[in-house]
């Protein structure tokens, strides 16, 4: 299954992404990068990693709409299957989130639907949790919404901040998201209204939770 993601910073999941993707029976593959900050580091990280890049500013359209349309024809030149959206900061349209019915991803750092949109780690520890993580789920015109894939959970200590949270989780994210990709590129998740049916072998997401 060929891959467009689309980042604005580091794309701190590119890597163990492209890792995955060296195996020989990894199903899924990257086949262009697209960041909206022509500055991104993460364009840097795919360009040493062989996978072609692209820049599409935001700043230089007057919509979101215009700016879509252009990022829309990047995909669409790479013959993009699915559409990933690790570390992407700006908010879809429903027109874009449309035309990729089921086949945009994203990451977000926290076990939704608790804690969505931006400051997660604050807010986890503001709350007192005990436990936080990560999810993968496929993107729906709301934001930080939409059929959950697979989460990922770490613990929170008492005497975490935010940055170190932030850290913990995002080892995490690392492990969830190439398995995730992997399972749907496979075939073997099945949306059901609002919640996913997943094949997958026993014990594989216990192998990304040790804390289960």
């Amino acid at each position: 299954m060929k891959i467009g993601a689309l980042i604005s910073g580091r794309g701190s999941n590119l890597p163990t992404l492209f890792e995955a993707m060296e195996s020989p029976d990894y199903p899924a593959e990257v086949v262009v990068v697209i960041s909206n900050r022509p500055d991104a580091p993460g364009l840097d990280v795919a360009a040493k990693a062989g996978i072609p890049t692209a820049t599409v500013d935001h700043k230089a359209y007057d919509s979101r709409e215009a700016f879509e349309a252009d990022v829309q024809k990047v995909l669409v030149e790479h013959g993009v299957e699915l559409v990933i959206t690790p570390g992407f900061m700006r908010i879809l349209t429903n027109t874009f989130v449309e035309q990729w019915p089921q086949r945009i991803v994203n990451i977000h750092p926290s076990l939704l639907p608790s804690f969505p949109g931006r400051h997660v780690h604050e807010q986890a520890l503001a709350a007192g949790v005990k436990l936080s993580g990560c999810t993968v789920h496929f993107a729906v015109p709301e934001v930080d919404a939409g059929p959950i894939i697979g989460q990922a959970v770490v613990p929170v200590h008492d005497d975490d901040t935010p940055e170190v949270l932030a850290a913990r989780v995002m080892q995490a994210e690392h492990k969830l998201l190439p398995h995730c990709l992997a399972l749907v590129a496979e075939g073997r998740v099945h949306i059901e209204g609002n919640r996913t049916i997943v094949e997958a072998a026993p014990g594989v997401f216990e192998e990304i939770n040790p804390a289960l």
